[in-house]
């Protein structure tokens, strides 16, 4: 499976300083006298670390993988298995592995749209402000790729115009709301997972992710250089994450996690061999949770 060139670097460089929450003494030489450490530390407030791995509330943002499409019945939302925020035990939402299930029913919110693209993360943000999550996940991108044609992507610098403006959006508002960005899934493996499935062929003829998927037994040089396009596409979307979300100190990228996770069909929805089934969501909840509460990026 290839990997992207960008992924695997830390999104946030903490300090020392900040991560023991310890201010330092000068030292002083000879008989000249100096404040104690008590009152240097006094003088110097100790900073807690930038990170805290234990939100007190969570807001997901993003398209139909945090919406839980599919992944109950066909062509229905199923907020309740999503990764991020949902109920449901054969999940276990990263809402629910921080919060508990009592307290991630009233502290945890579902902002995200079926069929969003990037374009649409800045509305999403102003709707997820408004209720002062500690916590903030991300995952979009998926559509901004799966157009009609590889043509109709999403350009590059557009989609990092949006996402600067959408965590713009959240900052102006909440300057220290923390947020998860999630990679966007690998395409060509779900192509190359659904493909084996004549029911999710027949679906996917349907405008399921044409760029990637169209004409899905197709092998021909003109084929594979389309999917071959979708796919740096998709990469170069990632890479945009991880770049815009190393520049925020409160941001944490998933390293490409999500990206490089081999997602086979029992991951993959039953009806449409694309969206991430209860027990792909339960996997994406895993990987969320993992990022979130390490120590480091």
């Amino acid at each position: 499976m290839r990997k992207t060139g960008q992924r695997g670097r830390a999104a946030v460089a903490v300090c020392a300083a900040a991560v023991l929450g310890v201010a330092g003494c000068d030292a002083v030489g000879g008989d000249a006298s100096g404040p104690s450490t008590t009152e240097a530390q006094r003088a110097k407030p100790s900073q807690a670390p930038v990170w805290d791995p234990s939100p007190d509330s969570i807001a997901a943002v993003g398209d139909s993988i945090t919406r839980g499409f599919d992944a109950c019945e066909v062509l229905s939302d199923c907020p309740q298995v999503s990764w991020a925020t949902g109920s449901s035990p054969d999940v276990a939402s990263l809402a629910v592995r921080l919060l508990g299930s009592a307290r991630a029913a009233s502290h945890s919110w579902n902002y995200a749209v079926t069929g969003a693209s990037m374009a649409d993360l800045p509305t999403q943000m102003a709707r997820a402000a408004v209720a002062e999550p500690e916590l903030v996940t991300v995952m979009v991108g998926t559509n901004d790729a799966c157009r009609s044609s590889a043509s109709a992507m999403t350009p590059v610098a557009d989609f990092r115009a949006d996402f600067e403006d959408a965590l713009h959006t959240l900052r102006s508002a909440l300057p220290k709301a923390q947020v998860y960005v999630a990679s966007i899934p690998d395409l060509m493996r779900l192509w190359s997972e659904g493909r084996t499935h004549p029911l999710g062929k027949m679906v996917w003829k349907l405008g399921v992710c044409p760029s990637m998927l169209r004409d899905a037994d197709a092998l021909d040089a003109a084929a594979n250089q389309r999917r071959e396009t979708v796919q740096q596409r998709v990469e170069d979307y990632n890479g945009v994450l991880e770049e815009v979300c190393g520049a925020d100190e409160r941001c944490r990228y998933d390293g490409g996690a999500v990206y490089e996770y081999r997602f086979s069909t029992a991951q993959l929805s039953d009806w449409d061999w694309f969206h991430p089934s209860k027990d792909g969501q339960a996997r994406l909840a895993e990987i969320a949770y993992r990022e979130v509460t390490a120590e480091k990026p």
